[in-house]
């Protein structure tokens, strides 16, 4: 057995996964995340803030006292949408390489897709072809595929990239919803044209939006990964959801039990993409997976 560490640092949160890799499957040893939202701000300014990157490195420097303490042979750190979007990039891969010694991928989106769809299938029972798709912080990625990746996409409609340009009133107003749908869903249009996912039999949904909707949608009183990875929640439920999420203020999301703190401004975005996907796409139900991009990242150092 190989234990190795996989991190995903994207435009909202940080996470890190230490496994056992052994015979085509990961053992889970330990796994992370963190609200950092590195990507605050870079829609609008095209750099990462000073304050995004020392949050940001104060989580690396965590993550990587744990990596030496658990004997990790192997590691590999992916970074996404918003160190590929930002000016000031290089400053933020040699602040990684002091932190962790090893120098960061800034993946391009169809390699995100990619990772994102080998996590996302291990283990799960669903007809095929699936569509997948990530909803991240400043991307959404679009895949799909039966056992390996046919098409692939990436598109730039994540939670905090929509919050940031468009809602600007807690809770955000009608205009503003209106504004965010339309954009939305010119970018969904041309991801499903090119993929082609609404030929999918089986939607896949994945990150922290999805897995907070679905959490609302069951009706949990506190988080439970182990109740939201592969439960199904239909578009009617998404849709209930979505609205209701869009009419709270922030304060009134943060008290939602299985809400993370460090989401709950952004939560609005990110269910409203789902429920559009779900509407341009024809899906009447989307399953949830716990398990995504980290995962496939960890399957890449077998």
């Amino acid at each position: 057995m190989t234990r190795v560490a996989g991190i995903d640092c994207g435009t909202n949160s940080i996470r890190l996964l230490i496994a056992e890799v052994g015979d085509g499957k990961l053992t889970d040893v330990a796994r992370r995340m963190q609200i950092v939202r590195l990507g605050e701000g870079v829609d609008r300014t095209g750099r990462l803030s000073e304050g995004a990157m020392a949050r940001t490195k104060k989580a690396l420097v965590g993550y990587a006292a744990e990596i030496a303490e658990l004997g990790v042979t192997r590691v590999r750190m992916c970074a996404t949408s918003a160190s590929r979007d930002a000016e000031n990039a290089q400053e933020f891969r040699d602040m990684v390489r002091g932190v962790l010694g090893i120098d960061p991928e800034v993946i391009s989106g169809t390699e995100e897709a990619a990772l994102s769809f080998t996590g996302a299938l291990a283990g799960l029972s669903a007809e095929p072809p699936h569509l997948v798709v990530d909803i991240g912080g400043g991307s959404t990625e679009f895949v799909t595929g039966t056992t390996a990746v046919d098409h692939a996409i990436s598109m730039d409609i994540g939670c905090v990239r929509m919050t940031e340009r468009h809602f600007h009133s807690d809770p955000p107003s009608p205009a503003e919803i209106h504004n965010a749908e339309r954009d939305i869903t010119a970018a969904v249009d041309i991801a499903l044209t090119a993929v082609p996912g609404r030929d999918a039999k089986t939607l896949v949904g994945l990150a922290g939006s999805v897995t907070t909707v679905t959490a609302l949608a069951k009706e949990l009183t506190e988080y439970d990964a182990t109740r939201i990875h592969h439960a199904r929640v239909t578009r009617a439920d998404v849709s209930r959801v979505t609205a209701e999420l869009l009419a709270m203020t922030v304060e009134q999301r943060r008290a939602l039990p299985v809400m993370h703190p460090g989401r709950a401004d952004v939560i609005g975005a990110g269910a409203l993409i789902l429920r559009i996907i779900m509407e341009r796409s024809g899906h009447d139900e989307v399953v949830a997976s716990e398990h995504d991009i980290l995962d496939g990242i960890a399957y890449s150092l077998a």
